[in-house]
């Protein structure tokens, strides 16, 4: 399978993930040379080895032009020092106000591109556990030959949330409220491409972190906050907030491909999978817990497949069993070899509701900035974590922006979330929300229904 192949498909029919046959990486040189560059230009760079020549370069180079033309920072992913070694990468600067905007926006080019050459439509289902759904409706909205579904669990994601998915008024975009949580939504997209005969009826594509389009797009700003803090002349570490673990694998394919990453801390909140599989090898579900960081409560973690892809010698064959038996069990215990292995690089802490609430509270008293919760999992995990100022600057990820989540930044500060323009002009449009059981049947018959209108 190539990039193309890849991209346009998103998850392989057997349910597996695609993965580089081997990851390309840039020397010292190279990394060091990305450091004052437009973060256009550095995600031309990132991307090019995968590419190869299946999209000419001047091409490639014009999408990520156009990706991140629209961008409320000048800089996209700005850094902002908070103390000597701490620094705060903003990944909210987007169309949707939140880092998923940072792949998407690229992602929606490319799939335009790779359709208009061949004069194919197709049908993108994806499952968000809220921020996915809003990026990916403003990087497909619109689209002549791209339909949009998007599977997002009722009452478990912010109005704010919500209605960057639901106002758009496209007629190309579907938003379906599913009676149940992420990981139901999760399971349905992963049927429904394990049907072959279903998949090819509706040219079903996903852009989930699934994809390892994303995973590649979201590794560049690791790139681009490293090479601004001294890479690859220092290590630099990184504290991610993490759900489906997408964000945290885009740090570990940035460290394969050379980039001196030192360690990654992955911050879940009270749906600690994630934290328990990298501390105790208990990657096993739990019970589904609401939290003011929604985009976080999930219990499978679908990229952690890819990692232990990678720690256990991308060896496809013991994946397989691993993950064959989790899906079976819903629970696995990682082999002491593995989590050896992936502790060499990744840390993990799960924060509570308290820690998380008084962390946007301490953040807006001592530095003046308003954060959202899933931005304070990430800063109660930096401040729990011991770093040596030898281990080089800590990056601490910002996945959203404050107005996002305005009742918990409330709640924490005593004071209303900052509202960008784009949050209060969607509070006054009409939404459209279609709903669903979480029922994989259901799910296929609406989306031929969508298809044939």
């Amino acid at each position: 399978m190539d990039f193309v192949g890849a991209l346009m498909a998103g998850l392989a029919s057997d349910g597996g993930l695609y993965s580089p046959a081997t990851w390309p990486t840039l020397t010292r040189r190279e990394i060091a040379d990305l450091a004052g560059r437009p973060y256009a230009e550095v995600a031309a760079r990132v991307l090019a080895p995968f590419i190869g020549e299946e999209i000419p370069m001047d091409v490639v180079r014009r999408l990520c032009a156009e990706a991140y033309a629209g961008f409320r920072h000048p800089a996209v992913t700005p850094l902002t020092q908070l103390d000597s070694n701490t620094f705060l990468l903003e990944l909210f600067h987007g169309p949707s106000l939140a880092f998923k905007d940072v792949a998407m926006q690229l992602l929606g080019r490319l799939y335009a591109h790779v359709l208009a050459l061949r004069d194919q439509e197709m049908t993108i289902v994806c499952a968000t556990s809220g921020d996915t759904g809003g990026a990916a409706v403003e990087a497909f909205r619109g689209l002549p030959n791209v339909r949009l579904v998007v599977l997002f669990p009722e009452g478990r994601i912010s109005e704010v949330q919500r209605r960057f998915m639901t106002t758009t008024g496209e007629a190309n975009v579907r938003t379906v409220a599913v009676a149940g949580d992420f990981d139901d939504c999760q399971a349905i997209l992963k049927a429904l491409f394990q049907d072959a005969t279903f998949a090819g009826e509706v040219s079903l594509a996903a852009v989930n972190s699934i994809n390892f389009a994303r995973i590649i797009a979201q590794s560049v700003y690791f790139f681009v906050a490293a090479a601004a803090l001294g890479a690859p002349h220092r290590k630099v570490n990184f504290v991610v907030p993490t759900g489906n673990f997408g964000d945290a694998f885009a740090g570990f394919s940035a460290r394969a491909m050379g980039l001196p990453i030192g360690r990654i801390i992955a911050a879940t909140n009270s749906n600690d999978i994630v934290a328990r599989a990298l501390t105790a090898g208990d990657y096993a579900r739990g019970t589904g817990v609401a939290t003011q960081s929604p985009a976080m409560d999930i219990q499978v973690a679908s990229n952690f497949e890819r990692l232990y892809f990678e720690c256990a010698g991308r060896d496809g064959a013991e994946t397989r069993r691993a993950f064959d038996g989790f899906a079976q069990a819903r629970g696995m215990t990682v082999p002491a070899e593995i989590l050896t292995t992936m502790n060499q690089t990744f840390g993990a802490l799960a924060v509570s509701e308290a820690d998380t609430t008084g962390m946007i509270a301490t953040t807006c008293r001592d530095t003046g900035l308003a954060i959202d919760p899933h931005t304070a999992v990430a800063m109660a995990a930096r401040h729990r974590s011991v770093f040596d100022p030898g281990d080089g600057p800590v990056v601490v990820v910002s996945t959203a922006h404050a107005a996002k989540f305005p009742e918990a930044v409330s709640a924490a500060t005593g004071r209303p979330a900052p509202q960008p323009e784009v949050v209060i002009r969607n509070a006054g449009l009409t939404e459209r929300i279609d709903r669903l059981p979480a029922d994989e049947a259901e799910v296929k018959r609406y989306v031929r229904d969508f298809v044939g209108a």
